[in-house]
């Protein structure tokens, strides 16, 4: 019954994941928008607009920090393949839980000054240094929603590991795929 609720909870945080960096990708072509809007205004006629830098900087931002979050549930980060890939699945978990834990404790601190500066851009008024000045709030926001979102992630990894560790048997995995299944949600294809 234990191992069920936390299976769900593990599926539960992979789908909001998987969801949230869909939804991020869909910034993709808004940026491609305002650059290509940005070139055609500044070179072809003549008038460069104040705001494309600034809407461009700031939605890659979110299409970065947004989808980190995925990237580790598809296991796109790097790695030091030469030592990972020449030991035993319970080693590499144990690398893992390692790693989780540090990039855990870095995104909770970035967590927590995030928290600040977004504290400190609503009391000061804090704007962007541009000629067209956006406030920096949102941005704060975005950093919180994605620190919070990939330490969730983290947290859903770390559960998988430890009962492999425990088990020898992957949490996600169903009763067809044996030991061999994936971490993607269930219903999602690769």
């Amino acid at each position: 019954m234990r191992i069920m609720a936390i299976r769900g909870v593990c599926l539960t945080i992979n789908r909001l994941v998987f969801w949230m960096g869909a939804s991020a990708s869909v910034l993709m072509p808004l940026l491609a928008l305002t650059v290509a809007f940005e070139v055609f205004s500044r070179y072809v006629l003549g008038a460069p607009t104040i705001w494309a830098y600034d809407v461009s900087l700031f939605l890659f931002g979110y299409i970065a920090a947004l989808g980190g979050a995925l990237a580790q549930q598809r296991k796109a980060h790097i790695n030091v393949d030469v030592l990972y890939l020449s030991v035993s699945p319970r080693i590499k978990s144990l690398f893992n839980l390692f790693s989780y834990v540090l990039a855990m404790f870095f995104l909770a601190v970035v967590l927590k000054m995030s928290f600040g500066k977004f504290e400190e851009a609503i009391e000061f008024n804090y704007r962007r240094q541009s000629e067209w000045a956006p406030s920096m709030a949102h941005f704060w926001v975005m950093m919180m929603v994605a620190c919070g979102v990939f330490i969730l992630q983290y947290c859903s990894d770390l559960l998988q590991n430890v009962y492999f560790l425990l088990t020898g048997r992957d949490l996600l995995a169903s009763p067809e795929e044996g030991s061999h299944g994936h971490y993607l949600p269930v219903g999602e294809d690769a």
